[in-house]
């Protein structure tokens, strides 16, 4: 047992269901009982202690301890009491912050660096969705009185133009408020961005809108229209509620790139079984165990944290860790893994790594870290955005100074619209559509091929990628055991072999053991009830059947038995080369046969390996599986490069060393093990028969769980990043022609100019035909 002193190196939380007659120790913060026979009366109180130790220590020094300075080691705060929150920009991640905001570079909002499994609702896709909501029906309102308000001779002269304010004025000035925050702050960072660009857009149309509806006196007659000015309030109205329709689904998807790290932190138990000095056990959370308790995991518990076995054995599922399907058995002396599942006996174990220190906390941080510094792919259009933003700024000046310096009169009122005309015609709407209509058409297309993209970068990489790292278990292979033969020795028939193993693996819970039994009911096998069961060893299972002796288990067993298994000693290496698990059996002391059982490879796995290689993709092989098994796995699929019994950090790192030496890696996989590496790579890939943590660390994930899935992704994805790029050529050489047209260089030539109408009308058709061309993904023939 732990001696007490390891009780008091931190402090202790404890559960919100105390009895009321519990005490705590002022020395090291634990509950302990009224009735502790360790107590100490001090200024008329009585004080109570968790043991000798704590309470020798209390009476040297009392003062120390009633004012809450423990006599411990310097202790490190949790993080949720060390302060806010901390906050990052996932495009920028060297910005850092406590508490929400947007990123002072981009406009982005921040995010968590370290996700709660309490976390609330994005506070900022709340605001936005009301903003959306309740300005929406303005929205449609204003939109329609400006496009059929004439023809429905609902107002007469200005008197519209005086409606259409009273209805946009909310939109702009309240649903868009946090945009021109942005786009002003922009501007004070001198980083302009795409909210420099819709501030700039919004607040021009706006702002002649206004201008025109106060003072229609100053504009040239030519300019009016039924008796009014043009004004622009439903431009303004709609680009506003465009923009917090794009926020809201950008941040809603944003929000589930943390989803891996909320399940990895949920695999932890809340509590743990404690074994207190004195024999007595209770129930502590899981922040009060120390490193040397003794803790007690029962059957079906999870094991709290990392450690050794001290007493009882019992088989572990290890699968939500390793992702390997089968449990595995442990003795005293063997270690443990926090977070993994105790099966169907009672451990007691000792803690040694607890905190951060634990296999489970380090796969977090290698997920949070491999997360944080991949960098984003930049797109195309916020590249180029700084240098449009000013460049188009300093046109709109040019127009209104060479129009008011130079034009005719009255030069600077056309210097205004055309300068208007240029913000107007300029506005990002093409250029902040081009890509995610093809994004947002693509994942449609994806998902109906059971291909889903988690974010855009994913589509845009995946057909730079020259390397594939592929698991084998659950990837490769089915992941779930089975049956797969059963030979007899001269003197034992194989059906017998199978229903003599099948009934005494009915008292199993090991996944081979349903393999089997579940092969001997299907074969309409009559299975007996055993006389007697024993499992628990590590290396198979004993039992009385029918009067007779059994041994079912691995080679250890047979020789711990005094069996002799060289009748069936070659065959079983020769199943063993192809990647078949073999099981013994014996009855009375002699051999009677062998029983084989697989975890099949995926039907579609080779085909899927050959057509990759065929576009020139080097695919890997990376498991936790023994050598020799990958390798017989790989020869069956025609892989060349094998790596087997690796752990999670060195899928992580063969990832990291590929892209060292410049290579575009994605990782295929389906276990928690497999999550550290599915971050890193430039593209994770997940088997949707895997887990959880899995799909939520991968950037796409194959809901078939089938590699074919792999080349739809890449066949669609070729398609999407040529999609896009029409997409940015078109918006780009639309302001490339629209803004010299709106600055009026046409002017000496045809005596025309550019209403800021058209200039509206032109830029909804530029939309819309960005639009139109990202729906043709929609034809893509990707299977």
């Amino acid at each position: 047992m732990p001696s007490s002193a390891g009780h008091h190196d931190h402090n202790h939380k404890h559960s919100a269901n105390q009895s009321l007659e519990s005490a705590h120790d002022p020395v090291c913060g634990m509950q302990v009982e009224s009735d502790s026979p360790f107590s100490e009366q001090c200024e008329g109180e009585t004080y109570r202690f968790c043991s000798q130790k704590c309470q020798d220590k209390f009476h040297a020094d009392p003062t120390r301890y009633l004012n809450q300075q423990h006599a411990a080691e310097p202790t490190e705060q949790p993080p949720e009491q060390a302060g806010a929150t901390e906050y990052t920009c996932p495009m920028h991640p060297e910005i850092r912050q406590p508490g929400p905001g947007a990123c002072p570079i981009c406009g982005m909002a921040l995010e968590p660096l370290m996700p709660e499994l309490d976390e609330e609702e994005n506070p900022e896709l709340k605001d936005f969705t009301r903003r959306f909501w309740w300005t929406l029906p303005l929205t449609i309102v204003v939109t329609v009185l400006a496009m059929a308000g004439h023809a429905l001779q609902l107002f007469h002269g200005s008197t519209q133009n005086w409606v259409e304010l009273l209805i946009a004025s909310p939109i702009v000035l309240w649903a868009g408020w946090p945009f021109f925050v942005r786009g002003v702050a922009s501007i004070r960072q001198r980083s302009p961005n795409m909210w420099t660009l819709i501030g700039l857009g919004t607040s021009a149309a706006y702002l002649y809108s206004v201008a025109a509806t106060l003072f229609p006196q100053l504009f040239p007659q030519n300019f009016m229209q039924d008796g009014r000015i043009g004004v622009y309030f439903e431009a303004a109205a709609v680009i506003i509620s465009l923009t917090l329709l794009g926020q809201m689904l950008e941040l809603k998807a944003r929000s589930q790139t943390s989803a891996a790290i909320k399940s990895l932190l949920g695999l932890a138990p809340k509590t743990a079984r404690r074994i207190n000095p004195d024999g007595q056990e209770e129930d502590v959370p899981l922040g009060d165990v120390h490193q040397g308790d003794h803790l007690r995991v029962r059957p079906g518990e999870k094991v709290p944290v990392d450690g050794t076995v001290l007493e009882g054995e019992s088989a572990v599922d290890e699968s939500m860790l390793t992702g390997e399907p089968v449990p595995v058995m442990k003795k005293p002396g063997d270690p443990l893994i926090g977070a993994t599942l105790n099966a169907n006996g009672s451990l007691v174990m000792e803690a040694q790594k607890v905190g951060g220190d634990t296999t489970l906390a380090q796969i977090v941080q290698m997920v949070v870290r491999a997360q944080r510094s991949k960098a984003p792919m930049q797109r195309i259009a916020d590249t180029i955005a700084g240098y449009f933003v000013v460049g188009v700024i300093s046109i709109a000046l040019l127009t209104f100074l060479g129009w008011g310096l130079f034009g005719p009169e009255p030069g600077w009122v056309f210097g205004l619209i055309n300068a208007v005309a240029v913000l107007i015609i300029a506005c990002p709407c093409a250029l902040g559509l081009a890509t995610p209509m093809s994004i947002m058409v693509a994942t449609g297309k994806a998902a109906s091929s059971g291909v889903l993209f988690r974010d855009a970068s994913a589509i845009e990489n995946l057909c730079k990628i020259d390397t594939l790292i592929v698991d084998k278990t659950g990837t490769l292979t089915e992941g779930r055991p089975v049956f797969h033969s059963v030979e007899g020795t001269p003197s034992v028939e194989a059906n017998e072999v199978l229903r003599l193993a099948a009934s005494l693996d009915q008292g199993s819970e090991h996944p081979l053991a349903h393999a089997i039994v579940e092969h001997a009911r299907a074969e309409g096998l009559e299975l007996a009830k055993p006389d007697s069961f024993e499992s628990g060893s590590g290396i198979g299972v004993r039992g009385q059947i029918e009067g007779k002796q059994l041994q079912l288990g691995n080679s250890a067993l047979m020789e711990d038995a005094g069996v002799n298994i060289s009748a069936l000693q070659d065959r079983a290496e020769q199943l063993r080369a192809d990647a078949i698990s073999i099981i013994y059996l014996a009855v009375n002391g002699a051999l009677a046969g062998i029983l084989a059982v697989s975890d099949p490879i995926k039907p579609t796995s080779k085909e899927a390996v050959r057509r990759l290689q065929a576009e020139d993709v080097k695919v890997i092989m990376a498991t936790g599986d023994g050598l020799t098994t990958a390798r017989a796995v790989a020869r069956q699929l025609g892989i060349e490069e094998v790596h087997g019994e690796v752990k999670p950090q060195d899928k992580e790192k063969l990832v990291a060393d590929l892209q060292g030496y410049g290579r575009r890696v994605a990782m295929a996989g389906d276990g928690i093990n497999d999550a550290p590496a599915l971050a890193r790579s430039d593209v994770g890939i997940a088997m949707g028969t895997g887990t959880d943590v899995a799909m939520n660390s991968a950037q796409v994930t194959l809901v078939k769980g089938d590699l074919m899935g792999i080349l739809r992704a890449r066949t669609l994805s070729v398609a999407t990043v040529k999609n896009m790029h029409q997409n940015l050529a078109f918006a780009f050489l639309y302001n490339a022609m629209g803004i010299p047209l709106a600055a009026g260089l046409l002017y000496p030539l045809t005596g025309l100019l550019l209403s800021p109408m058209i200039a509206a009308l032109a830029m909804s058709v530029s939309s819309a035909s960005v639009v139109f061309n990202a729906l043709r993904l929609r034809r893509v023939v990707i299977d």
